[in-house]
């Protein structure tokens, strides 16, 4: 064990400064509501005071609209004054971002509210509350995330629409599917071996990369931890990342669920195992363990509960296309794409719950904290999930599911599991949700006078 001068925020500081004396600025970043990177850029001169006194941040940094622009949920931003309270850095997160000469530091944020506690409208926060709840099972969740994207060309068309990049090098525009193309791969080369190399300076654990089933569109794999609040910080740094590599490369990245009509979109797998000392209770092949089973049934159960936490946005509904490698429905399968449950193939001792559902667009910390929630509540009451579900899937949009942003938010807000789990946080998501949806369906899109000038 380190003496406590050498654990402290401070120390550690010092030793990354005098190991990386090059760096300028050191940026202290949060994850707002919609999973974007938010903070302030210091000047190393003053820096260490972000790890002895913090860093006074307002609380409504967390319930921001997609854009940015303040939704002032229950009040809060607004009627309590908007006040400050004070930010620290989390322990183990100070890592270099970029190369020379633009190389800076990079320290992941948490908030405390103004009596000193966690706040309770961070997102990383809810994740640990969440993670707090579940850890009544006496099991330790083993989670890794995949993310989907799509890389596009800066330029939009003429009707302001994204189109596929030019790849680059060939310097022809992508048109083809190419699903886990290898020749995909070596073009893109030099963007995936950047995305790797940034990614291991900032400590991400990324793996394996594919080709998705789109012009453009790719996925990258986070290797498994049995930390689900770590596997949440890896996914969420990893979308801006990617997004800066891009860019770097003339190229730029979106994890927008649904960018193009008729083509599929974009996903944040998730994938979850559990172990009790130091064995994993899915384990049980050729019969599936009453556990795993049970698992299933909670996040069966509580999925319409958490539709709008897995899609945050309008566009993110449009995701939910039948026969288009999305899930419509509460069913599960062993093996079976088509499911939004899926246990894949392989090994024994590495059975594990592949949740499918959320879109690659969402907050992974939100995602993270309704799957344990879900599964939790499975646990607890036994539920069973019925027969795994054989042959396509894909094609049956379950109506009890609501694949409608304003009819999600309301599930959201009369749920029972996901109420007593996250209390008035419930409320806090679904209206600064409500308050985005109001304002992005306030524009007359193009296609509308099209249809009815």
């Amino acid at each position: 064990m380190p003496d406590k001068d050498q654990a402290s925020p401070a120390a550690e500081f010092d030793r990354f400064r005098a190991a990386h004396p090059d760096i300028a600025y050191v940026d202290g970043v949060f994850i707002d509501l919609n999973g974007t990177l938010r903070g302030k850029r210091v000047p190393i001169s003053d820096a260490r005071k972000l790890f002895t006194a913090g860093m006074q941040m307002p609380g409504d940094i967390f319930m921001l609209d997609a854009r940015g622009e303040m939704t002032n949920p229950l009040g809060l931003g607004s009627e309590d004054g908007d006040p400050d309270s004070t930010a620290m850095p989390v322990p183990g997160t100070l890592v270099t971002v970029g190369k020379p000469p633009h190389r800076r530091a990079q320290v992941l944020m948490t908030q405390s509210d103004p009596d000193g506690g966690p706040l309770q409208v961070e997102p990383r926060n809810v994740l640990i509350s969440a993670l707090e709840q579940f850890s009544k099972t006496g099991l330790t969740p083993v989670v890794a995330v995949e993310l989907e994207f799509f890389l596009i060309d800066p330029s939009r068309t003429a009707a302001g629409a994204p189109q596929p990049p030019i790849c680059p090098t060939t310097g022809v525009r992508e048109k083809a599917i190419s699903v886990y193309g290898i020749n995909d791969l070596d073009r893109y080369e030099r963007f995936l071996t950047a995305v790797a190399e940034e990614a291991a300076r900032q400590g991400i654990p990324a793996t394996t990369a594919v080709a998705e089933y789109a012009p453009g569109q790719f996925e990258i794999n986070l290797q498994h931890v049995a930390d689900p609040v770590a596997a949440a910080d890896h996914a969420a740094l990893l979308r801006p990342l990617i997004k800066h590599v891009a860019r770097e490369q003339g190229m730029a990245a979106t994890f927008m669920a649904k960018p193009y009509s008729g083509t599929a979109g974009s996903g944040m797998h998730v994938h979850v195992s559990l172990v009790k000392d130091g064995r994993n209770v899915f384990a049980g092949m050729p019969g599936l363990t009453d556990t795993l089973r049970h698992a299933v049934g909670g996040l069966a159960a509580t999925m319409h509960e958490a539709m709008a936490i897995f899609a945050p946005n309008a566009n993110a509904f449009r995701r939910f296309t039948p026969n288009l490698f999305v899930p419509v429905n509460r069913r599960w399968g062993i093996n079976n794409r088509s499911t939004g449950l899926r246990i894949p193939a392989g090994e024994d001792d590495a059975m594990r719950i592949e949740h499918r559902v959320a879109g690659a667009d969402a907050n992974p910390y939100l995602v993270l904290a309704a799957i344990l929630i879900g599964m939790k509540h499975g646990l607890d009451n036994a539920i069973d999930p019925g027969p795994p579900h054989d042959g396509d899937a894909s094609d049956f949009l379950d109506p009890t599911v609501p694949f409608e942003i304003m009819w999600a938010l309301e599930e959201l807000q009369n749920s029972k599991v996901l109420r007593a789990a996250l209390g008035v946080y419930v409320d806090v998501y679904a209206e600064a949700k409500r308050v985005e949806y109001k304002r992005f369906n306030a524009t007359i899109p193009a296609h509308e006078h099209d249809w009815y000038l």
